[in-house]
């Protein structure tokens, strides 16, 4: 039997996770095309990942506090899958120099997180998990996606490029 303070830990280590694919993969897509220096990628990433985190935990705290939940724990799943995601997330940037090739890792490592969260929630659900990894999938690439084509246009239109 599965214990309901596991789907809360699930619920705050999915909200954490999925925002830290959605904004950082946006903001390291769009940052790619309109920068050409990598170590200002880096460097934003890393900004945007710990600020983010920290919001993003505290908001939870809150919310969940108003509930009448466990905030303490619940925001604390929720920064900590937040800031293991942005990690793996911003790796490839310091491993590899060719921007695609960062790019496709970094996009590879969250294609292999979104499946390997929604298939440990499955299990333990002992539910299918197929149909939520596709929705979650096609949420943060379709985010990415729209980054990127901002920071295109900004490239193109602005002349922001490094």
């Amino acid at each position: 039997m599965v214990r309901k303070d596991n789907f809360y830990a699930a619920g705050a280590i999915v909200l954490g996770m999925h925002d830290a694919l959605v904004s950082l993969t946006g903001l390291i897509a769009g940052l790619a095309i309109a920068m050409a220096d990598r170590h200002s990628i880096i460097l934003t990433a890393i900004i945007a990942s710990v600020t983010a985190s920290l919001s993003m935990a505290a908001s939870n705290y809150l919310a969940v506090r108003t509930d009448g939940g466990r905030a303490f724990i619940s925001a604390l799943y929720t920064g900590a899958a937040y800031m293991i995601t942005c990690a793996l997330l911003i790796l490839p940037f310091f491993i590899f120099e060719n921007r695609i090739t960062e790019i496709a890792i970094m996009f590879l490592i969250a294609i292999a997180e979104i499946f390997m969260v929604n298939y440990y929630i499955g299990h333990m659900r002992r539910q299918p998990y197929i149909q939520n990894f596709l929705e979650m999938l096609g949420i943060c690439t379709g985010v990415s996606i729209i980054a990127f084509l901002i920071g295109w246009c900004a490239n193109a239109y602005l002349g922001i490029s490094a």
